[in-house]
């Protein structure tokens, strides 16, 4: 799917993206579908790393990179260059938000890239810093990938069956929660700074760090160690405190299905015919006797679940107001109808490779919600055209 609302809700705003592999690109990705003009400044001659993440690559084009770098120019400066330091303090002064993930602040102040020096010279400027561990505390500027943030922030040893190694999530979940997490601290920044009738409002100081991000995944099951004092086991597809709410075995295949009120539970019990026996049964009266006769409770349900296939009990309970779904490979879940119903695949044509699909943004608006204008671009595409604006003094392109 191309294209978007008529207006967009970040038109006007310049955002200079200093950063590579992933949270950052998403974020400043984010920024751009809501409408941002944002400029991608990469190393001259090699550009963001994740170019050379693969294969597969595209027409010498790396499918990570295309993945996450839609609605941007893209312009190669080396900041050691005297030349290229004054080009990319001009796109500076005149942006409204500067991105970076360089995880050591000395550095960023020995090419006056830090937010004091930024700031003193454009004070309405919001700089999101994005980096592994944050620039407080004994970790500040140690380096970090989505990896080092699963296993450090304790999810790693939650995932995968009892008894199984600690387990990564297979999708960079910390990467993408850091650059989220980081565009609602922008767009807070910037509303707080344009809330000022003068227009001179001052800018603020974003400093997100991956660890922090992955951290907040542990909310519901934190808030139970916090209140027991015992470290939380692996549960494998089980949910810790509800059930059944976890994948459950049909005739074919298995679906889910999630009891979450003893409403449900009882609808769930006239779907599968088992109000005389599941229903009245004083092991599963309540969500706590459930949980703690769910070994008992699985087997009995999927005896039921054995007699029909998947579609038929998901369509069953779906009826009954029953929450259930099915499991989707990925390729079936991007072709589903409700996928493409909520215009989640978008669609842009690549100079060199044709189209290029990559997953929508999911923030749906009645007005000034997401554009998808520019494709992935190739590095240094727009060097001409951005230094061009800078001579010129011109606004967001």
């Amino acid at each position: 799917m191309t294209g978007g609302s008529a207006t967009s809700s970040l038109a006007g705003i310049r955002v200079i993206e200093m950063t590579e592999a992933l949270a950052g690109p998403y974020c400043a990705m984010m920024l751009g579908d809501l409408g941002a003009d944002v400029i991608k400044v990469e190393r001259r001659g090699t550009g963001d790393q994740a170019r050379r993440w693969g294969p597969p690559f595209l027409e010498g084009e790396s499918a990570y990179f295309l993945s996450v770098n839609r609605n941007k120019r893209s312009v190669e400066l080396d900041v050691k260059d005297a030349a290229d330091h004054a080009v990319l303090g001009h796109l500076i002064d005149g942006a409204d938000v500067f991105i970076t993930n360089n995880p050591r602040m000395a550095s960023l102040e020995r090419v006056g890239l830090d937010p004091k020096s930024l700031q003193r010279s454009n004070p309405r400027l919001v700089y999101a810093a994005i980096s592994g561990y944050g620039h407080t505390g004994p970790r500040a500027g140690l380096p970090g990938y989505d990896v080092i943030a699963q296993g450090a922030a304790g999810l790693m040893a939650l995932t995968g069956h009892p008894g199984s190694e600690p387990m990564r999530f297979p999708t960079p979940m910390a990467d993408i929660t850091a650059g989220l997490y980081a565009l609602i601290g922008i767009q807070a920044a910037l509303y707080a700074r344009d809330r000022d009738p003068g227009g001179t409002g001052a800018g603020d100081v974003i400093d997100v760090a991956l660890v922090d991000s992955q951290l907040t995944w542990s909310a519901n099951v934190a808030g139970t160690m916090f209140a027991t004092g015992e470290r939380p086991p692996k549960l494998g597809n089980a949910h810790p405190s509800v059930a059944p709410y976890q994948p459950v075995r049909c005739r074919d295949k298995p679906i889910i299905v999630a009891v979450g009120s003893r409403p449900i539970w009882e609808r769930l019990c006239g779907a599968l015919g088992a109000e005389d026996t599941l229903m009245v049964d004083p092991r599963f009266r309540t969500n706590p006797d459930r949980n703690r006769h769910r070994a008992e409770l699985i087997p009995l349900l999927e005896e039921i679940l054995s007699t029909r296939d998947a579609a038929s009990w998901v369509d069953a309970f779906r009826t009954a107001g029953v929450p259930a779904g099915p499991i989707h490979f990925l390729d079936e879940a991007v072709a589903d109808e409700q996928t493409l119903a909520r215009n989640m695949i978008v669609e842009l044509e690549h100079p060199l490779i044709g189209l290029v699909r990559s997953i929508g943004n999911p923030i749906h608006m009645a007005a000034g919600g997401p554009t998808y204008r520019r494709y992935p671009p190739r590095l240094g595409e727009h060097n001409d055209e951005v230094r061009a604006e800078v001579s010129t003094g011109a606004g967001p392109g």
